[in-house]
């Protein structure tokens, strides 16, 4: 029989002990907190520009409910959270400053909350410098104001285990029981399976280890599943032929899952390489991957520091789920991007910043000003690299989202205007771009046929879009070919599109 796992909480009242004192900390433990959300915020508002531009998974999940263009093929991995969460601003307005902005204060909020959470769990301390460690990665600031999923199940996973620690340590918290079963739905919401893995410790410890077996516990979290994930169920069977048919297809789109290493995948797309498929290439700088080795070994101490101050049942749920959420990422897909290691970045900082402040806080004075000066140098270091990495990758994203909007203006003096029909290399970004439907007849996003395309084309203007040299399909060898921005288009004779 696994042995209890006792909770205590960082700074709880003794009984008979007054209260003032917790009272008193209470809001300057909030004002640090909020000022590390706030940062975040600004910080996103000034490195990645609002303007930048849609990328090509943002424009599938915004056609899905903006008015711009029609709406993009949706492919069985993808889950419509994202598309919920966007729609505020993009049922209404086409503006991509717009929607950063939102998403860059909506995502600011959701790491307020997040750590909020945590508050009597660990020193306030550490929770802000937990908070400012996640909030400085590069991949951090670059996808939180974007329209994707990963870092809204960074947030849900962060709040998920912190609700889940509190309702255990007290049965009669009824908020942060609620708690469990929304974040679990919200990350179902976003992203199904990773919800699954990440809660997978959760599940364990709430049935198999003795003293925090609790039936309300598993209920929420049960339920919390259901009711985030209902709806891609559901979808699957209306749409996709069924679940295991979604699932199997799901695998096929990610290259086939199963066992494959992409931990050199993963250091790879370190240097800003947003997706890394093929990952091929040789590694960046050292400087810019160090900080991904030290990660884990700050972990590692931080259970250690965890273990001195008593709080080993509030870092041992943080390390579980970290590592279950990243197992699929590092050992079961080809392929990587460095956005989906965010739900293990966020889960991590709290232990690497219990061992950081344990450091600079030891009670031995001769050590003290060594360590004081290693961890200021090293952070200083880290911020730099990341700063340096975040700058190029801003820079070079604009710069393709910018060539995909001359493609789209291009295509409209060539006369393929709303409404109008656009397919082949880079057709669903610059689809979007143009206000075009897309559609593809091979690849993961097939939706359609060649016949269909060409009976589209008596109606109304059809674009293939080829690479360079590249040779058109069959059916669009006679169409007129035309240069436009890095590509060729052959626009089908005919109709003519409206005004734009």
């Amino acid at each position: 029989m696994v042995k209890t796992l006792n909770v205590p909480l960082v700074g709880a009242r003794r009984r008979g002990a007054p209260s003032t004192a917790r009272a008193s900390r209470r809001p300057r433990g909030e004002r640090w907190t909020a000022l590390v959300a706030v940062a975040f915020t600004v910080a996103q508002l000034i490195l990645v520009r609002p303007g930048m531009g849609l990328g090509w998974d943002e424009t599938v999940y915004v056609s899905q409910v903006g008015p711009h263009a029609p709406a993009a093929f949706f492919s069985a991995p993808r889950a419509r959270g994202v598309e919920l969460l966007v729609a505020p601003i993009a049922f209404w307005s086409s503006s991509t400053t717009l929607l950063r902005v939102y998403l860059a204060l909506l995502s600011g909020l959701g790491l307020y909350v997040a750590l909020r959470v945590w508050r009597g769990l660990f020193p306030v301390r550490v929770l802000a410098s937990a908070g400012a460690l996640f909030a400085t990665l590069w991949v951090t600031l670059f996808y939180g104001p974007q329209a994707m999923p990963n870092y809204w199940v960074a947030i849900g996973a962060l709040a998920c285990v912190g609700c889940f620690l509190r309702a255990r340590a007290d049965r009669s918290d009824r908020a942060a029981l609620w708690g469990v079963g929304l974040s679990t739905a919200f990350m179902a919401w976003i992203r199904p399976t990773d919800a699954v893995w990440t809660t997978l410790p959760l599940f364990v410890l709430a049935v198999a280890v003795r003293g925090w077996r609790h039936p309300r516990l598993l209920v929420a979290l049960v339920a919390g599943l259901a009711a985030g994930a209902g709806e891609w169920v559901v979808e699957a069977y209306v749409s996709y032929g069924g679940l295991g048919q979604r699932l199997a297809d799901a695998s096929r789109i990610q290259g086939g899952l199963g066992w494959n290493v992409a931990v050199g995948d993963q250091l790879r797309s370190l240097g800003g390489r947003t997706l890394c498929r093929p990952c091929t290439g040789a590694l960046p700088n050292p400087a810019v991957m160090v900080w991904w080795f030290v990660l884990p070994l700050l972990a590692v101490l931080g259970l250690v520091v965890a273990v001195k101050a008593r709080r080993t049942a509030s870092t041992l749920p943080l390390l579980a789920c970290a590592t279950t959420s990243g197992i699929p990422y590092l050992f079961m897909i080809g392929y990587a991007a460095p956005r989906f290691l965010l739900p293990v970045y966020a889960l991590l900082a709290i232990p690497v910043a219990d061992t950081l402040v344990h450091l600079v806080t030891a009670p031995s004075r001769a050590w003290r000003p060594v360590a004081v000066t290693l961890v200021t140098l090293g952070l200083a270091g880290h911020l730099a690299v990341q700063f340096a990495v975040l700058q190029a990758t801003v820079q070079r994203t604009t710069a393709s989202h910018r060539a995909w909007a001359a493609t789209a203006a291009e295509l409209h003096r060539l006369g393929v205007r709303p409404p109008c029909l656009l397919t082949g290399d880079e057709a669903i970004p610059i689809a979007y771009y143009a206000g075009c439907a897309s559609a593809e007849t091979s690849g993961h996003n097939a939706n359609t046929t060649e016949t269909d395309i060409v009976r589209s084309a008596r109606r109304e203007p059809v674009g293939v879009l080829t690479t360079p040299g590249g040779r058109p399909p069959a059916y669009a060898l006679d169409w007129a070919p035309h240069p436009a921005g890095h590509l060729w288009v052959y626009v089908a004779p005919g109709a003519r599109g409206g005004a734009v």
